[in-house]
Order: structure tokens, then C-alpha cells, then sequence
């Protein structure tokens, strides 16, 4: 970097240095929108030295301002916005890869186009191709019109500061190239009037899309809904809707009418979005041009990208009946002689989310409630890599509230208890989460019976496999595995000892940074050793004992937990799977006073039409047919 670009690094220090600095390298102010005209309203002008040093380093092929943007703007608020930019190396094999299309763009579109890296490289490789650029951001989009002032590109360009997703295009002749990185921004974050809208786009292909995608996935979609046959394009984007379930609604659109041509999934240490810890993957299409096979390319580095020209070439047929794309791009190992699948001896399921973790995890709020519905539950993924390979001590662990979905097996002196705590509980609208909207009953969260077998399944090291000797429950940050058959003690002794030191990383699912993440599913895909071959080296304790296998028991879900004892009188327990011996009852201290103590504070008392009749009825969850849940209610007492 030159002297002036070093002094260009240190002055643009502030989100105010940076729009004073673009508002005067993009000159003109003519088509500039009404929110980009109040960015430099009363705004001094940049200094004279800043805006040389600037376009000093964007004539060298820099992106000084795109750059300043990222520093200035902490990777958390741009994440907001799916505001991530493309490294150069990255976007030059895109670019290359259009150029070497037999058809040449007539007009090339950047749904998200950020300081304009995109479009500044294919002004190059085209240059007489017309450029739209789509931004929302107004600061960005000041950014990339002095980008395409000083590179020369700003006569042939119309910027959009709007949501891509409202755009038109009109007719023209000629094919489309639609380029660029879409914005990732998780469901959680967007709006529901954009999440109907992507289902209702969707189903005008046949295509029932879950409202769990993130903004990526709405960017491919509209890109469908607004090209013609012999447009093409190539997105980069994080790599992990080729393994969630929403993602299938993406692999249909690049089967069909969005003609997929090739997926080049870069290896996490490429570290494609550098401040942003996910695996990238390019895609590339022909709109309505499907070939007869697909290319996929597991990438090593982003300099072996070689223009995308690259990949082992997969039979569309064998594309489509894959169960995620990731195997495809990275088939697994079959399991080899003499081993089988985790899955044959074990059903795994993911913990159980509470939808408001600072209500249903136990603390002061809860001092006043039965034991038995205070469970222990495993609520940091800490605690099993701690535990060294058993988990025998419940009393380390935080407890988690789990009430009957059904009051009406309260005993009767719970209820002023559990009556005062579901009042408190939604004053702090613990009824009203997606999760607990979705629940039978917003108040009971549902834990699952305990697993013999925790692990973990998101970390930069292997899953950490652990007995579950004191009968914990689990939450959604470790897997339950559930023996399809019936397991001796030792032999889940010797099991989780040899998954301990056998599972590796690559089977799971690998993001930038080096974070890899196992899903249900990926753990039950883990080769381990065979029945009779475990059975035969148990003796020397190189093996795992596993009792002889009968005809495998139906999928079903493990069994609900039965209901506790109506004797009021006596205190209740709650049956716990596998051996309890050495359980601990003991609480851990309330983090806080109890809310139901202190001066001024009111006390429910029990009575038929209390707060727990009144107010639960019109929660409850409707439920058609025979199906509808017991009334959450008390029962009339006489």
C-alpha cells in the first residue's frame, strides 16, 4: 500500500469521514435518493489529501472505501443487513467464469452490491454491458457510486437503494448476468410479510418453501421470477442450506427452471467471508438451460478457484435423489467391512428448546415450586466436556421448569405455587414465543426422557460422546442418543470410549473458522464397529460389547414421561431412565431474590376460577379433531 494510502486508512476513521469522502469522489449529485441526500446534509467536505489518497488506491484496483466500510461497521451490525463483502480473489473467478459463457451479457444485475466489487470487475471484462446495482444501504450505495465515478463505470450504471426482492426489470435483447454475494440474514430476522412473500414466489414453481430460509435463499428465488431462458448467473453464499431442510427448496429451483451448472464449496480455511464464521459456496446457473450433469468442486484454497473451470461432473439424476447436497460435493465413506452405522444401534434426537431460557431455567423465580417438576438438565455444552466421559452428578447442573401439559395432574397443594409462576411467566411474555405458541401447551416445554448417551454437536474439536449416569435431560445445545435396543452398562461403557477417540471432524459439517457441527443425522451416520466384531474384542477392551440384536423396534419417539403421583401427601418422583444411584437432589442457589417475596407483593391463592382458569383456556393451542389437548385447567372442586 502506498504512503497515501496509509494516511487514507487512518483518516477515514468514522462513518462521517467515510460519506464525506464518497460524496465528493462521486461528484454529482443527480438520481441520488432522498435517504442518501440526508446522509450529507450539513456534512464538510472531505479533505483534499483523504479524497487523493482514495482514488489513488481504487485506480491501483483497491476498494479503500468498501474496506473502511467493513472496519468502521462491526461485523455484528452489517450481519443485520447480510452485509459481508466478497474477497477479490473470489470475485474474479465469478467474473472469469461469465466471461468464458458463450453468450455475452447485454445488462449485468448485482442483487446486493455493496462498495460495487462485482460490478466494477465485470465493467472491466464487459464493457459494453449495462450495470444495475441493487443496495439497500444508503451509506453502500454512496460508497459504490464514487467507486463508479473514479473507475469510469458511472454512465453505464443505474443503482437501486431498495430490497431486491421489489424490483422490475424491463425487457430487453439479449441475456442477463446475475452476479454478486445476496445478502445472508437468518429467519429470525426477517419480516414476516417477506417470509409469506418467498413462500407465495415459491409455489408459483411447485415448490413448497420453509419459512425458515434465510434472505439468501429469497434472492434466488426472485432472480428466478424476474429472468428469462438464456440469462445465467453465479452467487456466492454460505454453504448450509446444502445440508438444512429449508435448502431443499433451492436444490428443486436449480434442478428445474433455474438450470444449476455447477456448486464449488470452498473448504472452511479458504475463509471466503473472512469476518463472518460460515462456509462459502458459489453457484452457478443457466436460467431454463439445465446440462445433463452437474459439476461440483470441493475448493482447498480461494487460489485454486481457477476461474470455476474446474469439478467432477455428477449425473443429475444422482443429484436429485441425494438426501443433502453436501454429500455430493463430499461424498461420504461407506461404512467398510466388519462396520456399521451409529444409526442401526441409536436413534439420535437434539435436545429440547425452551423458547425464553431466562424463565423456564430454573433460578429465584422458581424457589417456590415442587421438586419434581425442577429437573436436572444439561443447558451448556461445558458441562459435557467437562464431565471427562460420565455425567454422574445432577447436582451440577441448573435445573429446567417442566410442567404437565395437562394442570389438572397438579397436585392440589402445587397449585398456588405453579399459579403465582405462570403469572409471573407471562408478564414476561413467556407465552408468546414461536416456541411456546407452537407447544400443546405454551407452559409445559416437554423435555425428553434422559438419553444413556449426550453429546455435544457444535465446537472446533470432535463431538464429546458421555454416559449419562445421573439421568440428565438435555437442551438444545447437546443429542440424546436412544438405543434402539437394549444396551448392557458396559457395553456404553466401551461405546463411548471408542466414539470418544474415533470420531472425527470431517464427518460432521465444517464452517470458517474451524466450527463443525453434527446434526442428528450426521451422527448417526458415524461408522463404528461392527456388533460381532465389538462382541469379540470387548474381552481385551479394544471393542465394544453389544448385547445380540432382535428385529429392530419401530422409529418411534422415545416414551413420554408419566404423569406424577396425585398423592399430595407424599412427595413425588419422577422415574428416571437408566441408573440413578448417586443422584443428587440437591438445588444449586437462585441466582436472584424471589419475585413472589418482598413487601407489596401479591399472592395467589387457589380457588376454581383463579387466574390459572381464566387465563389459560384462551391460550391453550387449538388442535383439530380428537387430537385437542385436555382443558389446562383445574378441575372443579366440590
Amino acid at each position: 500500500m502506498t504512503a497515501g494510502g496509509r494516511n487514507r486508512s487512518n483518516a477515514l476513521a468514522t462513518e462521517a469521514d467515510l460519506i464525506a469522502a464518497a460524496a465528493t469522489l462521486a461528484g454529482c449529485r443527480e438520481g441520488w435518493t432522498a435517504a442518501e441526500r440526508r446522509l450529507v446534509r450539513d456534512l464538510p467536505e472531505a479533505p483534499e489529501s483523504t479524497v487523493l489518497a482514495v482514488r489513488e488506491e481504487l485506480a491501483e484496483g483497491g476498494d479503500p472505501l468498501g474496506e473502511a466500510f467493513c472496519r468502521i461497521r462491526s461485523p455484528l451490525t452489517r450481519r443485520l443487513r447480510g452485509a459481508v463483502y466478497t474477497p477479490g480473489d473470489v470475485v474474479d473467478a465469478m467474473v472469469s467464469w461469465s466471461a468464458g459463457e458463450r453468450v455475452r451479457p447485454a445488462r449485468i444485475v448485482d442483487p446486493g452490491a455493496g462498495s460495487g466489487r462485482f460490478l466494477a470487475a465485470a465493467a472491466d471484462r464487459f464493457p459494453s454491458s449495462r450495470l444495475i446495482a441493487v443496495e439497500i444501504d444508503p451509506v453502500a450505495a454512496l460508497v459504490l457510486r464514487a467507486t463508479a465515478e473514479t473507475k469510469g463505470f458511472a454512465a453505464r450504471l443505474t443503482l437501486e437503494v431498495t430490497d431486491y426482492r421489489g424490483i422490475r426489470l424491463p425487457r430487453i435483447e439479449g441475456a442477463t448476468l446475475f452476479i454478486g454475494n445476496p445478502p445472508y440474514v437468518r429467519h429470525h430476522d426477517i419480516e414476516k410479510r417477506w417470509k409469506d412473500w418467498y413462500a407465495r414466489v415459491a409455489a408459483q414453481w411447485g415448490i413448497k418453501a420453509s419459512k425458515l430460509a434465510g434472505l439468501h435463499l429469497h434472492f434466488f428465488f426472485k432472480t428466478m421470477a424476474i429472468a428469462r431462458d438464456g440469462d445465467y448467473g453465479a452467487f456466492v453464499t454460505a454453504a448450509e442450506w446444502l445440508d438444512a431442510n429449508y435448502g431443499r427448496a433451492l436444490c428443486r429451483l436449480l434442478a428445474d427452471g433455474l438450470g444449476g451448472t455447477a456448486l464449488h464449496v470452498l473448504d472452511p480455511a479458504a475463509a471466503a467471508f473472512p469476518d463472518a464464521a460460515a462456509t462459502a459456496a458459489i453457484t452457478c446457473f443457466r436460467v431454463g438451460r439445465r446440462p445433463p450433469n452437474f459439476r461440483v468442486r470441493a475448493v482447498k484454497t480461494r487460489e485454486s478457484l481457477n476461474g470455476l473451470a474446474e469439478g467432477r461432473d455428477v449425473p443429475w439424476t444422482e443429484v436429485e435423489t441425494a438426501p443433502r447436497w453436501s454429500v455430493v460435493v463430499r461424498p461420504s465413506q461407506r461404512p467398510s467391512a466388519g462396520q456399521i452405522e451409529l444409526g442401526e444401534l441409536f436413534r439420535v434426537h437434539r435436545g429440547q428448546v425452551t423458547g425464553a431460557n431466562r424463565v423456564w431455567i430454573a433460578g429465584g423465580h422458581a424457589r417456590d415450586l415442587p421438586e419434581t417438576y425442577l429437573l436436572p438438565t444439561v443447558t451448556r455444552a461445558r458441562e459435557l466436556l467437562d464431565a471427562g466421559g460420565v455425567l454422574a452428578d445432577a447436582g451440577v447442573l441448573r435445573q429446567v421448569i417442566d410442567l404437565p401439559a395437562d394442570l389438572d395432574e397438579l397436585p392440589l397443594d402445587a397449585r398456588p405455587a405453579v399459579e403465582r409462576f405462570l403469572c409471573w411467566a407471562r408478564d414476561r411474555h413467556a407465552d408468546s414465543s414461536y416456541v411456546a405458541r407452537n407447544r400443546r401447551s405454551w407452559w409445559s416445554v416437554g423435555l425428553r426422557e434422559p438419553a444413556p448417551i449426550v453429546c455435544t454437536y457444535m465446537a472446533r474439536r470432535p463431538p464429546a460422546f458421555v454416559r449419562n449416569v445421573c439421568g440428565a435431560r438435555l437442551l438444545n445445545i447437546a443429542h440424546g442418543l436412544y438405543p434402539r435396543e437394549p444396551l448392557t452398562e458396559e457395553a456404553t461403557t466401551a461405546l463411548v470410549a471408542w466414539l470418544g477417540t474415533n470420531v472425527r471432524l470431517d464427518a460432521g459439517r465444517a464452517y470458517a473458522g474451524g466450527l463443525t457441527k453434527f446434526e442428528p443425522k450426521e451422527v448417526e451416520r458415524i461408522s463404528i464397529p461392527d456388533p460381532e466384531h465389538l462382541s469379540a474384542t470387548a474381552a481385551t477392551g479394544c471393542g465394544v460389547a453389544v448385547e445380540a440384536r432382535g428385529p429392530r423396534p419401530s422409529k418411534s419417539a422415545p416414551p413420554s414421561r408419566p404423569p406424577p403421583r396425585q398423592d399430595s401427601s407424599a412427595k413425588v418422583v419422577r422415574p428416571r431412565h437408566g441408573n440413578t444411584a448417586g443422584v443428587s437432589r440437591r438445588r444449586p442457589p437462585p441466582p436472584c431474590p424471589s419475585p413472589f417475596q418482598g413487601e407489596g407483593t401479591r399472592v395467589a391463592r387457589p380457588r376454581p376460577n383463579g387466574p390459572l382458569s381464566r387465563v389459560r383456556e384462551r391460550d391453550r393451542v387449538r388442535v383439530s379433531g380428537n387430537d385437542a389437548p385436555p382443558q389446562p385447567r383445574f378441575a372443579e372442586e366440590s
